[in-house]
């Protein structure tokens, strides 16, 4: 990305020039004294062949081009060229602190470099330029800010399984389903019909139990099934460890949030679900918000990956007006933090139209330090209305997981019912 600044302008080297000459001729004229006139005489020559020249010499070009970082890094090239004699250059790196430095205005590289501290979209380099030429005498006007905007990928944390759906419609995956078919477990014993195969003929169950000459019994075997999966993201709130910061924008000091946790739990149910076979929607509750298609497969992987990476907060018009499309007989996770009632009214309608919902509470564990004695009153009172939300979603049925480090066991367990 580039852009170029706009006509130059003086300096203030050169309005000190201008004002020194003025102010010794005058001062010249008034003392009568021509030696004093004299002394501002080169400045006067210098400032009249600066300020009569072609100001738009000073103008400054800058580009942004990504780099592959270290872990926990973000690096960005940075290159500003112009037919100035310098640049400066002004960066603001991943929106949190301010650098400026003076550069040659020959196009050389300049590499910044940032901690990652969370994962999703952001501003990984601000940028924006000026030219100066005649040490300073000639400066362009500031630069349109340039901006290198990323999407950095969650970790992922490995699951052994997912919830699947009680009733599982697909013809092949890695579930046992309730068809008969094949590659599952025994399912009964049944008289031959057309379009079984002979191979699947039980010779002994045949000699045992066939009434009549003739008659052939086969041994019928479950189909094995895939589950549809769906990924809902509300992405309403974006909460942080320290409680002192919710409000504030400060995301350097929040600690983990609440969307970093969505995006995490959100990779590792895609990946662990792909990885069995089963296939995957995403769906941001957001009105406009992005959805990628159900599907399968390690291309439809990384499609749902580069959108998970891309999820950011919504802006204040959060509250979604539709419910997303999901395909019949789904489980469907809710990642939220169960604040705002959309989320959880949007989780109990899936749950009436007859899907497995399950609820994943992705709020961080809490660091109430720094807070007023009314500012913990008040965030009891919240965290009350929000155990009385998830009442409300067990009565109906879905189940409520906690995305922590133990949710690899209550995963488990949840894997164990079938609602």
């Amino acid at each position: 990305m580039t852009t170029s600044a706009a006509r130059g302008r003086w300096g203030p080297t050169l309005v000190v020039a201008i004002g020194a000459a003025v102010l010794l001729a005058a001062a010249g004229l008034f003392f009568s004294r021509p030696d004093i006139a004299a002394v501002g005489l080169p400045l006067a020559i210098w400032s009249a062949l600066v300020a009569g020249g072609d100001l738009r010499g000073s103008d400054a070009v800058v580009s942004l081009s990504a780099l592959p970082g270290e872990d926990g890094q973000i690096a960005t090239e940075i290159r500003a060229e112009g037919e100035a004699d310098a640049v400066q250059l002004v960066v603001r790196l991943s929106q949190r602190r301010s650098r400026r430095l003076i550069i040659p205005a020959s196009g050389e590289a300049v590499i910044a470099r940032s901690r990652v501290l969370h994962s999703g979209p952001v501003n990984a380099v601000q940028a924006s330029a000026r030219g100066f030429s005649g040490d300073g005498a000639v400066l362009s006007a500031a630069s349109e800010h340039v901006i290198s905007a990323r999407s950095i990928a969650p970790s992922r944390r490995r699951l052994d399984a997912v919830p699947v759906p009680r009733r599982l419609t697909g013809l092949h995956g890695a579930h046992e389903g309730r068809r008969p078919g094949q590659g599952g477990d025994f399912r009964d014993i049944h008289p031959f019909a057309p379009g079984d195969e002979l191979r699947r003929v039980d010779w002994r169950a045949t000699a045992r139990l066939a009434r009549r000459p003739g008659e052939l019994l086969v041994r019928r075997t479950n189909t094995l099934s895939e589950a549809s999966v769906v990924i809902a993201v509300d992405t309403a709130e974006d909460l942080g460890a320290a409680v002192a910061s919710w409000g504030s924008g400060d995301f350097e000091r929040s600690g983990v949030t609440s969307l970093d946790r969505a995006r995490q739990a959100a990779r590792s149910i895609a990946t662990t679900a792909i990885g069995v076979g089963d296939r995957v929607a995403l769906h941001v509750l957001v009105y406009g918000g992005r959805s990628v298609r159900s599907g399968g497969g390690a291309r439809h992987l990384a499609r749902l990956e580069t959108a998970i990476a891309a999820v950011g907060q919504a802006d204040e018009d959060s509250r979604f007006r539709r419910t997303p499309q999901v395909p019949h007989g789904s489980v469907i996770f809710v990642l939220s933090t169960f604040f705002e009632g959309a989320a959880a009214e949007t989780a109990l309608m899936w749950r009436a139209s007859g899907h497995r919902v399950v609820a994943v509470d992705v709020l961080p564990d809490l660091d109430r330090s720094r807070l007023t004695k009314s500012q913990l009153i008040a965030l009891r009172v919240v965290l009350a209305e929000r155990e009385n939300v998830f009442s409300d979603l067990r009565g109906a049925g879905v189940d409520v997981l906690v995305w922590s480090e133990a949710v690899e066991a209550d995963m488990r367990a949840t894997l164990r019912t079938r609602r």
